[in-house]
């Protein structure tokens, strides 16, 4: 595209609620219970650093890290210090690092000992002293949800939380997803939780909303008047949104089992992304408002169960093929994976929001593994013109605006034109813009900007508890739907392709078909 300006697209500025707003961050610890895990290493570590190196945290702040493993301080830090030094956006500043791993403590113990939670508490008490760190705490529990339920009790036995949002210092929790395994068992971590904290004191975190792109849904609809008037069924045809990987479950197949892409993928990442662009205006950026508004489509989503999953939802699994040059096994050949397993590593679904805005518009929602690409975008298909002047003879294009999510962010938007020379020869062209290119200003990652939210107490980004289990609910019925079929075994795509011919079928008996990612 032509130039671009970062107030439209909000490059800059935080959660959707303080765009364009200094962020204020009160000092505070973060405990990482889970620590030793590949999550601090990789994601939360570096974010924390990152926000350092960029001013956005408070003078005064910690870093507890809790597990079992027996690490001592010195050894935490120089685990942290590997992982920034791996897998940050930036190098270590020598000038800042000294400052920063001052920062940074250990605290062993096993999330089933209650003796540790209070050996715990006395440290952070002593290192917050020292730190002239207020009290307030942010608990980020990098567990199984299994441990979840133990882990929120002994912190409320050891006396961290007081269930009061209001109170000063506060105390906050973030849930790492997978939030349950169906409807039944995130109601059950739900109420666990809620006997320890207040709804506004939980954060379930999911790091696609960090996405700058995600972030900018509601700016490109609500901030740009040639959109909003054009964001219905009158004038959209369909809409697809696709989140692909290009490698395979690898180390993952054991959780990947228990799983599979609906639950894995669809049931947050792909259903939260579904929200904000379905979503109505919301009267306010108040955090309570947006996730009122993503509520709503939510509850209009029409319920696929018993023959509907049969004919709008497609299940398969990766069969062998190439990866890179390189020969793959299929999903049944992978260490830690039953031979006979009816996991399913893609799903396509044909959903629909039944309100007036959206009605009769369908919605192709799709995830897999073993795919030809790592990408994530929202793609709306305009409506073509009528056969009247252009397309008499032979159909032109229709118009479609495409949110690039991973890893290429931005936008596009294909548009019909003219090409030169004496006939009416009519090519579609697109109109790009690329935040890397359009910005000076490194996109922050997504647990960065998440980090900080939490830390402000701004849950716009974060699933609410109604939100979790009305998602789970939909997912549910298609999982029903499936153990009804009691089928052994599921079409196959070869490895490095987009999928089963089923998917195909899914789209093009609507005259529609998958967009080229």
């Amino acid at each position: 595209m032509a130039e671009a300006s970062g107030e439209n697209f909000g490059a800059s500025g935080g959660a959707l609620g303080n765009l364009g707003v200094n962020r204020c961050v009160e000092p505070f610890t973060l405990v990482i219970l889970g620590a030793s895990g590949d999550l601090t290493r990789r994601k939360l570590l570096p974010a924390v650093y990152n926000l350092a190196l960029d001013g956005l945290l408070p003078e005064n702040y910690v870093v507890m890290g809790f597990a079992r493993r027996e690490y001592d301080d010195a050894k935490f830090r120089s685990i942290a210090r590997e992982g920034i030094e791996k897998y940050s956006r930036r190098p270590i500043d020598e000038r800042v690092w000294p400052q920063f791993e001052k920062s940074i403590f250990y605290s062993r113990g096993s999330f089933d000992d209650p003796a540790a939670y209070e050996a715990l508490r006395k440290r952070l008490e002593e290192v917050e002293k020292e730190r002239g760190v207020t009290g307030n705490r942010i608990f980020y529990l990098s567990v199984p949800p299994s441990a979840i339920r133990e882990c929120v009790t002994h912190l409320r036995n050891a006396g961290f939380t007081r269930k009061n949002a209001d109170a000063r210092p506060f105390s906050r929790v973030i849930i790492e997803k997978p939030i349950g395994h169906d409807l039944a068992s995130a109601t059950e971590i739900n109420d666990c939780v809620a006997e320890v904290f207040d709804e506004r004191e939980v954060f379930r975190i999911d790091h696609y909303l960090g996405k700058e792109t995600v972030q900018s849904i509601l700016v490109l609809r609500f901030s740009n008047s040639i959109f909003e008037p054009l964001w219905n069924q009158k004038y959209i045809d369909h809409v697809q949104i696709t989140v692909s990987e290009e490698e395979g479950v690898g180390t993952r197949a054991g959780y990947y089992e228990e799983a599979g892409a609906l639950r894995d993928m669809v049931q947050n990442h792909i259903l939260q992304l579904l929200c904000l662009t379905a979503m109505e205006p919301p009267w306010s950026l108040d955090a309570e408002v947006v996730r009122d508004h993503k509520m709503g489509v939510l509850n209009c989503l029409r319920p696929l169960t018993g023959r509907d999953v049969d004919r709008d939802v497609v299940r398969a699994q990766y069969g062998p093929g190439l990866e890179n040059g390189e020969q793959v096994p299929g999903y049944r050949r992978e260490e830690r994976v039953r031979p006979d397993s009816t996991t399913e590593t893609y799903v396509a679904i044909r959903a629909y929001v039944d309100n007036w805005r959206w009605s009769g518009v369908p919605f192709y929602l799709r995830t897999g593994r073993r795919l030809p690409k790592r990408a994530s975008e929202i793609a709306i298909h305009f409506k073509g013109v009528p056969p009247v002047l252009f397309n008499a003879d032979c159909a032109v294009e229709g118009n479609v605006l495409t949110l690039r999510i991973q890893p290429d962010e931005g936008l596009s938007l294909r548009i019909a034109t003219k090409r030169p020379g004496p006939q009416e020869r009519i090519e579609p062209v697109v109109m790009d813009f690329k935040y890397g290119s359009a910005f000076a200003d490194q996109s922050p990652e997504a647990y960065e900007r998440l980090l900080l939210d939490v830390a402000e107490g701004d849950a716009t980004l974060f699933m609410r508890r109604d939100a979790v289990e009305a998602s789970w609910k939909w997912v549910t019925g298609i999982l029903d739907g499936w153990h009804t079929s009691g089928a052994r075994w599921l079409p196959e795509y070869s490895a490095g392709t987009w999928g089963p011919i089923e998917a195909d079928r899914l789209i093009a008996g609507e005259g529609r078909r998958w967009r080229e990612v």
